[in-house]
């Protein structure tokens, strides 16, 4: 969840507030919903941390029509997406969190960190230099032979320094990247670790041992037991840099994706709309004017509820 992890009290509270969002909430659960209150007061402080940090968007939610309560209860909408939500506006604090040893919880900690809609230059103590995209995390260190960047989230452009006696990996979690040149790209996806060559090559290798060398202008994607080339002509998924989302005949809802980092809250794509088919240039910084641009030129309609959660679907 973008690197931080619930107390049970918020977990809790999550579950009984999807509960009784949902319109269907009968005595028994009312019943039950006090029982939890009184069990323990973290239960009762997590519940109202929860509706202070909502405000009126709760009852806004409550009082929705059916059609928008059923599709924020469907299986899509998982909990740990909801959350990342609330996360984004703040809805909880620091004290229902925990840093874990988990990925999460590293890339909660980690000595470089981007939020919302930012993006940072960073100058190592090498002399590489890094572009860490929005909601990024990542750590770096020297030693063994050898400099490791470990990412966590997001995506990095490196310009490596040169150093012949310690080779630069950049390590996510599906594998590590070392640099056999100057300038590459690595994006930390949900289930995968792309990979784009801005000049010269890289080799990506797995923890099986797999390795496959990617030249310049080329990209692959490392999954957990492959590595998938994804052909030439990829530079420009680090348009980024410059503030501009270029999309080439991608999914919506890879579009959307690439634009969570930059807009606070939840954005949920109705099933029924994700494989829509997307090409532009679009801004990353205004993402409200992108959101409209796709529903001009889609059959989309995208709703808001409040600051932390955006509905978008067919029209």
């Amino acid at each position: 969840m973008s690197g931080r992890s619930l107390t049970p009290a918020a977990e809790q509270a999550i579950a009984w507030m999807v509960r009784l969002r949902s319109g269907r909430d009968d005595a028994r659960q009312q019943v039950l919903f006090q029982q939890w209150l009184a069990q323990d007061p973290a239960n009762a402080q997590a519940w109202e941390q929860l509706q202070q940090g909502l405000g009126g968007h709760y009852e806004v939610l409550r009082r929705a029509p059916a059609t928008l309560r059923d599709a924020l209860l469907q299986p899509e909408l998982g909990r740990r997406e909801l959350l990342r939500g609330l996360v984004g506006v703040g809805v909880f604090g620091g004290g229902l969190w925990l840093a874990g040893r988990s990925e999460g919880g590293r890339a909660m900690l980690a000595d470089m960190r981007t939020g919302t809609a930012e993006r940072r230059r960073l100058q190592l103590g090498d002399g590489s230099e890094l572009i860490l995209n929005a909601g990024s995390a990542a750590d770096f260190a020297m030693g063994d032979g050898r400099r490791l960047l470990r990412l966590y989230s997001g995506a990095v452009v490196v310009q490596v320094a040169a150093d012949r006696a310690r080779p630069f990996i950049v390590r996510s979690a599906q594998g590590e990247v070392q640099a056999l040149g100057t300038r590459f790209l690595v994006e930390q996806l949900a289930h995968s670790t792309r990979v784009v060559v801005l000049e010269h090559a890289v080799r990506a290798s797995l923890p099986d041992g797999a390795s496959l060398d990617v030249q310049q202008g080329q990209a692959v994607c490392m999954h957990e037991t492959r590595i998938e080339p994804l052909g030439a002509g990829q530079t420009y998924r680090s348009d980024w840099i410059d503030g501009r989302l270029s999309v080439l005949d991608e999914p919506l809802d890879a579009v959307i994706q690439a634009l969570r980092p930059y807009r606070s809250g939840f954005i949920r794509v109705s099933p029924d709309v994700r494989q829509l088919r997307v090409q532009g240039v679009f801004p990353l910084d205004d993402s409200e004017r992108t959101l409209m641009a796709l529903a001009q030129t889609l059959p989309i309609r995208v709703e808001h509820y409040g600051p932390w959660l955006t509905l978008i679907e067919a029209r």
